[in-house]
């Protein structure tokens, strides 16, 4: 990953299972400005079992008639279409990343050759998944979405024992709900997180617009990616609260200015800033005509613009000192 805050379009399943969207996602994803595309890796089959229910926002946006397993059935990309993609996204100069949510989707992506893996929230308890990701050599960016910090605390503690390295982890705040509430974001929980376990975190969100990401850049984020869809109207589960192309490069845009914004954490005057010292600063400056011997006073001098004399920092040595010359209205004092 390059140095600065790591951006990624979160791709998901929002090419409704067809390469030639998957392709025109990634290529959104180039000319929005994000660093890198990530897309979701799973056989059905061995994600859900055939009883389980959609999720309420996955209802929502798809109809409730068929089963969670259908759906995703509908979503998957073949593992040809996984290595044609990821060719395509060398081509024009985009990272290739994807969620794995099965064991045989962790072997894929590694025999593809990713040198990160992103686990999904959901995956967080899942502790032969997280182990065998381990023991991969990977580095690792784990979203923690609807996870309790002893959940993140216990997933840790499996990575580390298969063997990553602190360095080699970035934990992702989430909130797993589409779209997610303001008042559910809790984004200090980002850095208090980061902290509690010392290791670089980010935000992944699923908030309707740009103010949340941008907000999690300003307070430290590493990492930061988001939903990116061709078109919100489209039918699909996490198309609404996906950003389309427009809207993305100005979450882009945006980041990168704060990131820019933020600078060096060291407090000294600014190259733009240190010509307008001699304007904006002030001298001790003669209120009146001083005779030579003179002595100064309140009464006699103030602190003027411009700056470049003495500053008023120095009043209190100047106040009672006899003037060694004559200074005119509005001159400068020297001592």
């Amino acid at each position: 990953m390059k140095r600065g805050i790591f951006i990624i379009a979160e791709a998901g399943v929002n090419h409704n299972g067809s390469l030639a969207l998957a392709k025109k996602l990634a290529l959104a994803a180039k000319k929005a400005g994000a660093d890198a595309v990530k897309f979701q890796t799973f056989k059905a089959e061995l994600l859900s079992a055939p009883s389980a229910p959609k999720a309420g926002y996955q209802a929502k946006a798809t109809g409730a008639a068929d089963s969670q397993l259908a759906m995703l059935k509908k979503l998957e990309l073949t593992r040809t279409a996984h290595f044609q993609l990821k060719n395509y996204c060398g081509k024009i100069g985009l990272d290739f990343l994807s969620s794995p949510f099965d064991l045989d989707s962790v072997e894929f992506l590694l025999k593809m050759g990713l040198k990160t893996i992103k686990i999904p929230s959901g995956e967080i308890t899942n502790l032969p998944l997280l182990r065998r990701i381990g023991i991969s050599g990977r580095k690792v960016i784990i979203s923690t979405g609807m996870a309790q910090l002893s959940e993140v605390a216990a997933a840790l503690k499996v990575l580390y024992a298969a063997g990553v390295a602190k360095r080699d982890i970035t934990l992702l705040h989430c909130n797993t709900e589409y779209p997610t509430p303001m008042r559910d974001v809790n984004l200090k929980a980002m850095a208090a997180m980061g902290r509690k376990f010392g290791l670089s975190f980010g935000y992944s969100d699923h908030t309707e617009g740009i103010t949340v990401p941008v907000a999690a850049a300003a307070l430290g984020a590493e990492i930061i990616e988001k939903h990116l869809t061709l078109d919100k109207k489209m039918n699909g589960p996490d198309h609404k609260a996906s950003l389309e192309l427009s809207e993305f490069k100005a979450m882009v845009e945006a980041v990168r200015a704060v990131e820019l914004a933020l600078g060096t954490g060291v407090k000294k005057p600014s190259p733009s800033e240190i010509k307008n010292m001699p304007v904006a600063r002030k001298s001790i400056t003669a209120v009146f005509s001083i005779a030579k011997g003179a002595r100064f006073t309140a009464d006699n001098i103030a602190a003027m613009r411009p700056g470049g004399g003495l500053s008023p920092m120095l009043w209190d040595r100047v106040i009672g000192k006899r003037a060694r010359r004559a200074f005119n209205s509005g001159e400068k004092i020297r001592l």
